[in-house]
């Protein structure tokens, strides 16, 4: 009974039912959600695909760019703060921290990414590029695989959001037609309506 009732509702907002006082504007609003619906499953695959192949070619840049850079061993000479929590023994945060290394023969001293809570004297593995300047660690598969990722689920979220501030408009354009057109029907009648009283 329930689903009969909900099926008969559905049908009679998108207007199956020729109600003949139901207006045009009436009908495009109980069609606005299924076409925004619509709209999402077909552009939606689009828009993360797009924006999945971007990140790609992003990344492919990214790789070629790290392909010219060489690892050092570097020495803390200043103690890495630790993170706000404990995590017992898990943390992986990375803080750039004052370090000296030797590049091309000669003595660096620079800021370079060692993990949080370090003590002054540890050694860590430092990535330079080509004009011997620190870079934070080359972009490994699992993070370019989170990059393409998250492209696609900003892709799917942005078409979210302007497909919903449409339909808001487009509602907002009607609600007002609707108004406008009550009040229209209102000033035919109500003459008639007042004679009477």
């Amino acid at each position: 009974m329930a689903a009969t009732t909900m099926w008969a509702r559905a049908a009679r907002r998108l207007g199956f039912d020729h109600n003949p006082l139901r207006r045009r504007w009436d009908l495009i609003d109980g069609w606005l959600l299924p076409a925004a619906i619509v709209a999402f499953l077909v552009l939606g695959p689009l828009a993360a695909t797009g924006a999945g192949l971007w990140a790609h070619a992003e990344n492919m840049a990214i790789q070629r760019a790290d392909e010219s850079w060489h690892q050092v061993s570097a020495v803390l000479v200043k103690p890495v703060p630790g993170p706000l929590f404990a995590d017992n023994g898990a943390n992986s945060w990375l803080v750039w921290s004052p370090a000296r290394w030797v590049a091309d023969g000669h003595a660096r001293t620079g800021d370079v990414p060692a993990p949080a809570g370090a003590s002054v004297g540890t050694t860590v593995k430092v990535w330079l590029n080509g004009a011997g300047k620190a870079q934070a660690p080359p972009l490994t598969a699992a993070g370019a695989s989170n990059r393409i990722l998250i492209a696609a689920l900003f892709a799917l979220a942005g078409l979210t959001a302007l497909l919903t501030a449409a339909a808001l408009v487009i509602r907002w354009v009607l609600d007002r037609r609707r108004l406008a057109g009550w009040e229209a029907g209102w000033l035919s009648v109500e003459p008639q309506w007042s004679r009477q009283l």
